[in-house]
């Protein structure tokens, strides 16, 4: 996309928005530094693989924006192909009444000069003058390459963002869209257990993100189905993050102005909670994470870190002295989809004071003998509720100890 059809797209946002167009010629000059207020606006994190169908999610990032008609950017800079993905994002959002339009900033763009268009006024007054913003999935990396300039600096377009934020719109992101939410997000991450077994460094695993959500909380995505709850803590321990929030596929942690999380969608979330815990040196071992499951319509507050169980669980508290499950609890594959979240659900409703879960990989991969237990364990402070209409739980404030143990070889025979 040339210079001058991106200024004739730019102008053409401006009239249906109701801008002054601008004179021609007009020069692109350099963003002003971002102002320092507090967001008074909504972030809806959502982790990955968000249905069209799922309308609690679609629903609430419209009416965040203000309701039928509002504006919503949105920003397909993260997609290898965002010319599709922006359309079909533009189509969706505008079915649930939403008049969402496509920012031209993506590095896959083609015929585009993703870097003018990242500093175009007119285009980020557009952004400006709009009620939200939604970033599609893809790689992060090319969010943070399209919207800031290579020393760092925010460009024209993301200062917009920032500012419809401060002023009260939302700001919405799936997959890619919601790692950009913490001030760190992964980059270039290895699997689960090769983070766990190898760690992560600055610009190589791991780099900036967005930061939307504050600078004390570390988000992720596609947590359950992908087992990513866990190399979540590498990550933490290297940046210094005590809370971190993690989100799974076709759902959604609503985050208010007032730091309030609600899940809404398909699963939920875990909070990890490192403010008592303790690391020990070598392989990767750490006593006292607390590990809390929120499920659709549970709350949580970030400043106070206090839970709210949703309408259907208020009611369902369990009692320890009354369990449902009698055995002992064990997974030889805690990295599985939604493992951890089926073995917690069963600890908390158990006689069983812990439930212990393994992970390791293939004799032909990283350190082969080298393998992790998690030990979850009820504590004074553990709380289940169950729903009165299914068997969905919440779990509150589980402690997670996880220890490196050797895996020999062959580590099974034939009979």
């Amino acid at each position: 996309m040339s210079r001058s059809a991106l200024r004739f797209l730019s102008c053409m946002l401006c009239v249906l928005l109701g801008m002054a167009r601008p004179a021609a010629g007009a020069p692109l000059l350099k963003a002003a530094p971002a102002k320092a207020a507090p967001a008074k606006g909504s972030l809806v994190i959502i982790g990955g693989n968000l249905r069209p169908a799922n309308g609690a999610v679609w629903e609430r990032i419209v009416k965040l924006a203000g309701g039928k008609g509002a504006g919503i950017a949105v920003f397909a800079s993260a997609s290898g192909n965002p010319e599709r993905s922006g359309k079909s994002l533009v189509e969706l959002l505008n079915s649930y009444g939403a008049k969402a339009f496509f920012v031209p900033v993506a590095v896959k763009l083609a015929g585009s000069d993703y870097q003018a268009a990242a500093d175009d006024p007119q285009l980020a007054q557009a952004v400006r003058n709009a009620g939200g913003a939604f970033f599609s999935g893809g790689d992060q990396s090319r969010i943070t390459r399209a919207l800031r300039h290579e020393d760092g600096s925010n460009t024209r377009v993301l200062d917009a963002v920032w500012d419809m934020y401060r002023r009260g719109g939302v700001i919405a992101g799936s997959s890619a869209g919601a790692a950009i939410m913490s001030s760190t997000m992964f980059n270039r991450p290895r699997t689960v257990l090769a983070t766990l077994k190898l760690g992560v460094a600055d610009g190589q695993e791991i780099t900036e993100g967005l930061g939307f959500v504050g600078n004390d909380v570390f988000v992720d995505q596609h947590l359950l189905v992908r087992g990513r709850f866990a190399r979540m803590l590498p990550a933490m321990l290297a940046k210094g993050y005590k809370l971190g929030l993690g989100i799974d596929e076709d759902s959604a942690m609503v985050v208010s102005a007032s730091r309030e999380v609600e899940i809404i969608g398909y699963k939920g979330a875990l909070v990890l909670d490192l403010a008592g815990a303790s690391v020990h040196e070598g392989a990767f071992n750490i006593d006292n994470v607390r590990v809390s499951y929120l499920d659709n319509g549970d709350r949580f507050n970030i400043a106070t870190h206090a839970f709210t169980p949703a309408a259907d669980k208020a009611d369902g508290k369990l009692d320890p002295s009354r369990p449902y499950y009698r055995e002992p609890l064990f997974s030889a594959d805690i990295l599985g989809n939604a493992t951890v979240v089926d073995l917690m659900s069963k600890l908390i409703d158990s006689d069983q004071p812990e439930a212990i879960g393994i992970t390791l990989g293939s004799p032909n991969g990283v350190q082969p003998d080298l393998g992790f237990e998690f030990r979850f364990t009820r504590t004074a402070d553990s709380v289940g509720y169950q729903s009165a209409y299914n068997d969905a739980y919440s779990i509150y404030n589980v402690r997670l100890d996880i220890r490196p143990i050797l895996i020999r070889r062959p580590l099974y025979q034939y009979k």
